[in-house]
């Protein structure tokens, strides 16, 4: 386990940089994930970045897993492959949404 320290909040992480409980996750807690995944310094995130964090987050909660990269746009109504825009890859988006690792991956299709 590692402490992520953020202003004056102990975020623990896996030894993956994974959010060890899906209910610790807040806007804060995604500023501190953005910032340690070299995403963003700023805080809070933009909007857009948010946009698709919470829906990946809603996501998870209703189906147990991800949902599929090319979706996360149409639903959250920005352009295609916003992910890759907001974020360096839609892995990290899903780390710094607080998600637990996927066992079976991604699906980036």
């Amino acid at each position: 386990m590692t402490i992520l320290k953020y202003n004056s909040r102990e975020i623990r992480l896996d030894e993956e940089g994974y959010l060890e409980k899906f209910e610790d996750w807040d806007e804060t807690v995604a500023c501190a994930l953005a910032d340690s995944e070299g995403v963003s310094k700023e805080c809070p995130l933009g909007e857009h970045q948010m946009e698709i964090l919470k829906f990946i987050r809603q996501y998870y909660e209703r189906f147990g897993s991800a949902p599929v990269a090319r979706a996360v746009c149409v639903r959250v109504q920005q352009p295609g492959k916003c992910e890759y825009v907001q974020f360096p890859d839609p892995i990290t988006a899903c780390k710094i949404a607080g998600i637990p690792k996927l066992e079976t991956g991604y699906p980036l299709m």
